[in-house]
């Protein structure tokens, strides 16, 4: 009594009577791993059971009772079958209001439009269906660190189908974006720095409506994060050709998997992006080369102020006003690089100009800070040598003092 009291105001539903659980509890191998797998699954807590998918009646006892077909008992469920299954409380508005008031209702129909969803529809088997993403008998939550979706986990996941060359044989897709995605910086702030905000497979292609973008989509998908590269490159010379080509903007200097950290190599030097397309002495090879010295000039200046300071605050002079300045500048430096997105030099131009200012004014302060911490030891190197004259003067006034007391003193015995 007390226990289901308990159960009431935690809102955890007291355990019923389960002879689907019971039964494969004690027998062995695969017909035991769903029973021993069910107990970590988000369905057994709310309640649900076997029988909620499977059909059947898991309040009998007798085996050929509890897989009655009279009551829709179902061995294997058909992949098939699997989604509408899934559908039939997950679509259901005012069940999952009672168990979950934030959860979409509308996975079902995001599927269906689908690349998995129209193959598994035309009768491919082989594409993903909801087990594959989520697991079958121990579904966990997607925050749960052991879930295949959770963010951490979920490129691996997709991975499972999408790096198996003989899986993806027939659909003659690369197998290798995976690997690549382990290069990105997209992986190295998910996995790396442990941000779960960072993009993975399901931020650029969707989860449930899992489709590719399609090439006139890809700057969209992008600015979905990057909003200011995406006006800029809205407004740029690039915009037009790549339409007119047919390129996927973005992905024609950044890649789409395998994306590089951003660096001033990439407009000039010998593995310029720019290169690939801009002749060094046409326009565009002229531009980018432009914007790569600006930006190697500012990044120079920065780190010039940087050594400065940092000499000057080791040595315990104040300056964390010019650190302080300092932050701005690399906020200038970051415009600055946003600001090659329009492909313009005088973008460029503008915040590397004031970058250049504050990183000057930062270094005279060190410079200065330094200077003050110079004359301060050389006030300090007299100070010491004047004390150590008094003392030496001192010491020798007392052994003279002393030596007349001992003179003084012979002479009055004699």
């Amino acid at each position: 009594m007390r226990y289901g009291v308990l159960a009431f105001l935690f809102a955890v539903p007291l355990a019923a009577a389960d002879s689907c659980v019971d039964c494969h509890s004690v027998l062995e191998g695969k017909l035991q791993a769903p029973a021993k797998a069910f107990a970590n699954d988000i369905h057994a807590r709310f309640g649900f059971s076997c029988a909620d998918c499977h059909g059947g009646n898991r309040n009998e006892t007798d085996p050929e009772a509890a897989m009655s077909k009279a009551r829709g008992f179902v061995g294997k469920i058909p992949r098939t079958a699997v989604p509408e299954r899934c559908a039939h409380c997950h679509s259901d508005a005012s069940l999952m209001e009672k168990y979950k008031p934030r959860q979409r209702v509308d996975q079902m129909a995001q599927y269906r439009t689908s690349v998995h969803g129209k193959r598994l529809a035309s009768g491919d088997t082989k594409v993903a269906t909801c087990i594959d993403c989520h697991s079958v008998h121990d579904i966990r939550e997607v925050k749960d660190p052991l879930s295949p979706v959770h963010p951490l986990r979920l490129p691996e996941t997709c991975s499972r189908c999408h790096s198996d060359k003989t899986h993806m044989a027939s659909y003659k897709l690369p197998t290798d974006q995976f690997a690549n995605y382990r290069k990105s910086v997209h992986w190295e702030a998910l996995a790396k720095r442990g941000d779960l905000s960072a993009p993975s497979c399901a931020s650029c292609h969707g989860n449930h409506g899992a489709q590719p973008p399609e090439v006139g989509s890809v700057a969209a998908v992008c600015g979905t994060c990057h909003v200011m590269m995406e006006d800029l490159y809205k407004k740029s010379p690039h915009q037009p050709v790549f339409a007119a080509m047919g390129a996927a903007g973005c992905v024609v200097c950044h890649s789409n998997h395998e994306i590089r950290p951003p660096s001033v190599g990439m407009l000039a030097g010998p593995n310029a992006v720019c290169s690939q397309c801009h002749d060094a002495t046409s326009a565009g090879g002229i531009a980018a080369a432009e914007m790569a010295r600006q930006i190697t000039s500012l990044e120079k200046a920065l780190a010039r102020s940087d050594q400065v300071l940092a000499n000057a605050q080791q040595s315990g002079m104040e300056v964390s006003e010019a650190l302080l300045r300092q932050r701005e500048g690399r906020e200038d430096l970051v415009k600055a690089a946003v600001a090659v997105h329009a492909f313009q030099a005088a973008a460029v131009q503008k915040p590397v100009k004031e970058g250049l200012t504050i990183a000057a004014e930062t270094y005279q302060t060190g410079v200065s800070a330094l200077q003050e911490r110079t004359h301060r030891r050389l006030g300090l190197l007299a100070s010491l040598i004047a004390i150590a004259l008094t003392m030496l003067g001192l010491w020798l006034a007392i052994r003279s003092i002393e030596g007349r007391t001992a003179k003084t003193s012979q002479l009055t015995e004699r």
